[in-house]
């Protein structure tokens, strides 16, 4: 990968960019403002969903921005309250409606439950995908996958499918780089996407970041997203600012050395969110 518009090849043979903007909490002026600097930013592949209330600034930002659709990757997720055979495929129809287009280059599956405890996820995540498996049938959709899925999780999925997930976002980051997760991934070819992946900047006074964002001469988000990279995780950055925006794309002019890349995957946990998909959020 040497920009953010080179591409890994999905099992289907579908295209996705190896970075990619996430649209999480980037309308808090309900506005497109953001997302049309990210755009003009050079950002082609956006993340958005349901839950985050940015599809319609998406779909506005995208309308105004000239750049024809087919140049866009355009990603969004049914969000829990939304699950179940019916309830799926509305949120989808609202979703396009929102988003101003008539097909989605992926779509996925937010989380595994829809409330900690719930008995009969497994059910309900087998009718949820299979509405995701029709709409990729029906090509609405380009590619199908999930978010925040545990091995356990997708488990449940492979025996029960006609369609393989595609794609799985978890979140990602130096301190959290749910090693057990990823590796199952790389194993069935779902390609991994890291969201959070500056782990809200939690990790950037740590000795190791102090000591390689000066060895390379960069950023402490340079380092989680060159990270990301590197380990083949779509990272998922979100900002507000040009110099920000351009400063996350700019990942390929170093590389993390094997030793310094293995010091950040074994760091002690920091940046960690308190997002678990079975148990309940723990606030810091």
């Amino acid at each position: 990968m040497n920009t953010i518009y080179d591409c890994y090849t999905l099992r289907n043979g579908v295209e996705i960019p190896c970075v990619a903007y996430g649209t999480y909490k980037a309308a808090a002026d309900e506005s497109s403002r953001v997302i049309q600097t990210a755009i003009e930013a050079g950002y082609r592949y956006f993340d958005t969903a349901s839950f985050y209330g940015t599809e319609q600034y998406l779909g506005d930002a995208i309308q105004k921005s000239g750049v024809p659709r087919k140049e866009y990757f355009l990603a969004s997720k049914v969000w829990k309250d939304e699950m179940g055979y019916e309830r799926t495929k509305a949120a989808f129809a609202q979703s396009l409606e929102r988003l101003q287009t008539d097909y989605l280059d992926l779509y996925m599956i937010h989380w595994p439950l829809p409330t900690p405890g719930y008995m009969d996820w497994k059910q309900l995540d087998v009718d949820t995908w299979r509405v995701l498996e029709e709409l990729y049938q029906s090509k609405k959709v380009r590619a199908i996958g999930l978010s925040n899925f545990l091995p356990h999780h997708i488990e449940n999925i492979l025996q029960n499918c006609d369609i393989e997930p595609m794609t799985n976002q978890l979140e990602y980051h130096p301190g959290y780089a749910q090693e057990a997760a990823v590796q199952y991934c790389k194993e069935h070819d779902i390609r991994v996407q890291g969201w959070s992946p500056l782990g809200r900047g939690r990790m950037f006074g740590d000795p190791l970041f102090s000591e390689l964002t000066e060895k390379y001469r960069i950023s402490p988000a340079q380092l989680c997203l060159r990270f990301a990279v590197q380990n083949g995780v779509i990272p998922l950055p979100k900002s507000s600012t040009m110099e920000r925006m351009k400063e996350n794309q700019d990942l390929f002019s170093f590389e993390i050395s094997e030793e310094d890349m293995y010091r950040l995957r074994t760091m002690p946990q920091a940046g960690w969110s308190g997002e678990h998909p079975d148990r309940e959020r723990v606030y810091f």
